[in-house]
């Protein structure tokens, strides 16, 4: 199979890609940078390109058996009007720019990525793929994202939609941010501590995206979270057990507003995400519960 990944260098991509071409298929990857940052690989094309804007990088997508949409410049920032422009921009920019680069007629499959933000503040709702989207911002993005890339069926390609949780592994994303502060005991809980944490571990989102990709009969929305829910506290008292450190020193409320604004109030929401799609569709977790989660990511 050859798949092209938008986003391909990034936590997520990189991870991707390498699982990808360890089985066997050719990947070519658009990223942001001038140099690929992966190793190299016969199987492996890079295309440096702004995907927010239409050019050459374009006349790759017909020659894809599958593409995986995963561009999204990070929420982690301060969202200043002009931030926030870019967060959309990047997301829904690009999945039109690929979807427009189809031809009219595609036995292609788009699987593309969206968030578990999608639901808003879910409060203590448990959250299927079949529950209505929230009225905030991020879940504004997701809507539209997903509504961007939806565009895609209409020239015969299946789209599944993927709405990730925070996303656990070694060497990037959430754990890098978080590695630090738990390691030394001064990690806790954001506010009350009380929100739902949707969670996966890498290597069950690398797996789930394959197994979509030859899942002929799977397209629509699809939450990408691991199936044992927990709250914001119990993660960050296991995630100090980990490390072997208490983990006590919440982040008040008040100053995550004051500092962070808008972002600061995001996080204080939560969603009990769970993934109904993907395991009625026969995905099996490696890593379901949270315990055996950061064992391995602090642990190996």
């Amino acid at each position: 199979m050859k798949v092209l990944i938008t986003g391909g260098t990034g936590f997520v991509g990189a991870a991707l890609t390498r699982q990808l071409l360890e089985t066997g298929h050719g990947v070519t990857v658009i990223g942001s940078s001038r140099q690929c940052r992966l190793p190299g690989h016969d199987r492996l094309a890079y295309v440096a390109a702004d995907t927010t804007q239409p050019g050459d990088w374009q006349r790759h997508v017909a020659m894809q058996d599958a593409l995986v949409n995963l561009t999204g410049r990070s929420v982690f920032n301060l969202w200043t009007a002009s931030y926030k422009k870019t967060i959309y921009d990047s997301r829904i920019l690009t999945t039109r720019n690929l979807v427009s680069a189809l031809p009219a007629q595609s036995e292609a499959v788009l699987l593309s990525a969206s968030a578990a933000g999608y639901y808003g503040n879910g409060g203590e709702d448990e959250k299927t793929e079949t529950s209505g989207p929230g009225d905030d911002f991020l879940a504004q993005v997701c809507r539209d994202w997903e509504a961007a890339a939806l565009q895609a069926s209409e020239k015969g390609v299946r789209v599944a939609l993927m709405r990730f949780g925070v996303v656990l592994g070694k060497g990037g994303g959430a754990m890098a941010t978080m590695r630090l502060p738990f390691q030394f005991g001064l990690g806790g809980p954001i506010g009350s501590g009380q929100q739902w944490f949707p969670w996966i571990h890498l290597d069950d989102l690398v797996s789930a995206i394959v197994f979509l990709l030859t899942a002929e009969e799977c397209r629509g929305p699809f939450n990408f979270t691991a199936p044992q829910s927990v709250r914001q506290k119990e993660f960050a008292r296991q995630l100090g057990a980990a490390y072997h450190r208490p983990a006590l020193l919440p982040a008040p409320a008040f100053v995550m507003k004051a500092v962070l604004g808008e972002f600061g109030r995001s996080l204080l929401q939560g969603q009990k995400v769970v993934p109904r799609a993907l395991t009625e569709s026969g995905y099996l977790f490696t890593y379901p519960d949270l315990p055996a989660a950061l064992r391995e990511i602090v642990g190996g």
